[in-house]
């Protein structure tokens, strides 16, 4: 049978969590059986006692017998090690485990002899999109960017006429066009803001427009960006100026900037370095969710609000943690929908030909799948 463990989560700013009462109840529908830390939902808004009534049983945290008597753990980011040299061998862990040069993480599975799917590395079919926890978390970020944004600036988003005179709405710049960008763009289009959005794939133009915003064409220069697998592919460094330049115009007149440009595996470019900030009016409002990346604004911190001559800069990591609840219900939802098709009676089997397990899997009872991503990878 398989018998799920969920942990409170080790990760100081983490409020998610892995499974909500719906999900929990659909697993042991499925003959499974799954072990609770108390406490591990309150963050998110879920009682103990909705786990209660779901069925699952609750235990202390670090409950010692429960997690050896367990063969799946489900978490949202990668537990501690202490937790997971408690494990019993063979046992899958699967949730956001942050792989790209993970070195420490690679031993613990070597070390313990367990398997691991990490949802980053989902490839981007139609299949996977009910499992894509990138995409939903990334969906929220874009949200709450703009709002983070709003609050901030120093003007209306909208265009407001009034007897006092009228009131020109804001001119915003997303930086990407992905899932947090296209989020960004259509939530800073629902305050009323003017729109503009910088992308390197062209292809996205009709997508950007169809939101109604305005399509910044990447430079014409003889390197031609694509994607792979789905996202942006990293570019040179020619290209990179050539991009910079071509946005000193839009963000000398912008009150806004959403930074949502990421490469997986790779450092986020830096598209706003100090030439362009200085062009930007005092009050104006930049907001990095790439920052923990390496940032796509020169001078961007994790968690912090950085006034630089008048320019706020914020440095919004972990932004679904800031929506726990529906992050933590989309999210579980993830999970359920990547689980679903291996568990048969109550058992679970690890299908290593399945598309979705083969392409997210990095360890199969403890021997590394790609070890050249876990421990050559740029970002750790």
């Amino acid at each position: 049978m398989a018998r799920f463990f969920i942990p409170l989560e080790s990760s100081p700013r983490e409020t998610r969590v892995a499974a909500t009462p719906e999900t929990v109840k659909k697993f042991i529908a499925m003959g499974c059986s799954l072990y609770f830390e108390k406490g591990a939902g309150l963050s998110a808004g879920f009682l103990d006692q909705a786990y209660i009534d779901a069925g699952a049983k609750l235990v202390e945290p670090g409950d010692d017998k429960a997690l050896a008597e367990s063969n799946v753990l489900l978490c949202v980011k990668k537990p501690n090690d202490e937790l997971l040299k408690k494990l019993s061998p063979g046992t899958l862990i699967t949730g956001l485990l942050e792989p790209y040069g993970n070195k420490t993480l690679a031993s613990v599975l070597q070390l313990k002899g367990l398997s691991a799917l990490s949802l980053e590395l989902l490839p981007r079919i139609s299949r996977a999109q009910s499992s894509d926890a990138l995409s939903s978390q990334a969906n929220i970020s874009g949200y709450k960017s703009v709002i983070l944004a709003a609050s901030a600036l120093d003007r209306y988003f909208p265009m407001l006429m009034t007897a006092a005179g009228t009131v020109q709405p804001a001119k915003v710049v997303v930086l990407g066009a992905g899932v947090a960008g296209l989020q960004a763009i259509a939530t800073a289009k629902r305050l009323g803001a003017v729109v503009y959005v910088s992308d390197i794939r062209p292809a996205v133009k009709e997508q950007v427009e169809s939101l109604g915003a305005r399509f910044i064409e990447p430079p014409e220069i003889s390197e031609k960006p694509s994607e792979s697998g789905g996202y942006a592919r990293e570019v040179s460094k020619e290209f990179l100026l050539a991009q910079r330049q071509q946005l000193i115009h839009h963000l000398s007149e912008a009150d806004v900037a959403i930074c949502t440009a990421q490469v997986p595996g790779k450092k986020a470019p830096c598209l706003i370095d100090d030439e362009i900030l200085d062009q930007m009016r005092p009050g104006s409002v930049v907001v990095d969710i790439a920052v923990d990346q390496g940032g796509n604004c020169s001078g961007t911190k994790s968690n912090e609000t950085i006034s630089r001559k008048g320019v706020k800069l914020i440095g919004a990591s972990d932004l679904p943690c800031t929506v726990p609840n529906h992050a933590s219900y989309l999210y579980a939802r993830n999970l359920l929908a990547l689980l679903n098709p291996l568990i048969t009676n109550g058992e679970l089997t690890l299908n290593t030909e399945d598309e979705l397990v083969k392409g997210a899997l990095i360890s199969k009872d403890g021997v590394i799948q790609c070890p050249e991503l876990l421990s050559t990878g740029e970002l750790n």
